[in-house]
């Protein structure tokens, strides 16, 4: 492996057509060495098979996605988002991960201030089990345009806020360019969070977007400088894998080798 690719990570959704032991064969062929995972292709494939798989194609997981989703209408259903997340720990320890991905979840009711707190509940109540499991829980921010369906926590120092309040051992945060490169406060909140980055992620910012979901462009298509943020997050000590995270339809319609191709060929040229 060139050694500039040795902290590649395909994260699997930027070849969404593949199933996991598509993606598995493909990272091999592709000369990469870390994959990020999604819960659903693993449960696709088989939480043993897919780590199996994994193992024996001789890649390491960087993170798997996605727990959280803590806010609910009824404290019946947090319970549940809680007892799912404990089960997203079990599929990231046997993955042989230690990060699981939080994307948080929207307020079911328009009740921002309940809904962040159901959000620091979640976490409290999940991180002393993942500790135990050695997985780290991952705090990543969203772009605040995901505030109404995705996530409650749109920046970084809210990120920060929540991880602060237990051990850095259990939790930390997830630097992803695409819902952060905008914010002001980002290199100051990326200092802040020396020692809690789990990961970071990077594709680009098409302006306009040509869709709120699937409106990620690769790398050097878009409007981020992407060289002083992986600057900053390794200047406050993160060393670890770097995933490419590419939600776009166009690039999940290449063949899926050529779509490696091409992630390899502008990570090289621009992160």
């Amino acid at each position: 492996m060139a050694p500039e690719l040795e902290r590649l990570s395909l994260n699997q959704v930027s070849v969404n057509r593949w199933s996991l032991p598509e993606a598995v064969e493909g990272c091999a062929r592709g000369g990469l060495r870390w994959i990020g995972l999604w819960r659903d292709k693993v449960a696709a494939c088989g939480l043993e098979r897919s780590a199996r798989l994994v193992r024996d194609a001789g890649l390491e997981v960087s993170s798997l996605c996605r727990g959280g989703f803590f806010p609910a209408a009824t404290a019946a259903e947090r319970r549940a988002r809680v007892d799912d997340n404990r089960r997203a720990v079990d599929e990231a320890a046997a993955l042989g991960t230690g990060v699981l991905v939080l994307v948080c979840g929207p307020a079911p009711d328009r009740d921002l201030e309940s809904a962040r707190r159901h959000v620091a509940e979640g976490i409290a109540e999940v991180a002393p089990y993942a500790a135990g499991a050695g997985v780290r829980l991952g705090v990543e921010p969203l772009h605040p345009m995901y505030a109404g369906d995705r996530s409650v926590v749109v920046t970084l120092a809210q990120a920060s806020a929540l991880a602060e309040r237990l051990p850095p051992e259990q939790v930390g945060v997830v630097v992803d360019v695409y819902h952060v490169w905008w914010d002001p406060e980002v290199f100051g909140e990326i200092d802040r969070a020396a020692g809690r980055i789990l990961g970071y992620h990077v594709s680009d910012w098409l302006a306009p977007p040509p869709d709120p979901l699937l409106g990620r462009g690769l790398m050097g298509d878009g409007r981020i400088c992407l060289p002083p943020l992986r600057q900053a997050v390794e200047a406050a000590g993160y060393t670890g894998p770097i995933e490419v995270e590419i939600f776009n339809q166009a690039v999940w319609d290449l063949p899926g080798d050529d779509a490696v191709a091409l992630i390899k060929a502008r990570y090289l040229a621009h992160v």
